[in-house]
């Protein structure tokens, strides 16, 4: 299975594995990832999943959808790499891809 590691605001890195079609967002919740909460369970209606990208891999994911771009603009320290996780499905061309965590989710 893929790896994603997701890094927390104090640098400490948690890589775990994720089956394809998986969530970033659930994939955090499943294995205890501090940092992201999912309030509305991943139909990106709520922003509490929001991550930093690594700019390396913003080219090789889906584009924004206007639905996360609406709930982007409510984050707090939204940035140009900001993403929600539940939107961010897991594959084997996301293999090794790093996310950051926001100080806090609104």
């Amino acid at each position: 299975m893929p790896k994603i590691i997701y890094v927390e605001q104090n640098g400490k890195r948690h890589e775990v594995e994720l089956a394809d079609g998986v969530s970033l967002m659930q994939g955090a919740l499943n294995n205890g990832i501090p940092g992201i909460d999912g309030d509305c369970g991943g139909e990106c209606a709520c922003g509490t999943c929001h991550v930093y990208v690594d700019n390396s891999w913003l080219d090789k994911l889906d584009a924004v959808g206007d639905a996360e771009a609406s709930m982007l603009s409510f984050a707090d320290a939204a940035q140009p790499n900001s993403r929600l996780a539940c939107q961010i499905k897991m594959s084997s061309e996301l293999a090794g891809l790093i996310v950051g965590l926001p100080e806090g989710q609104h």
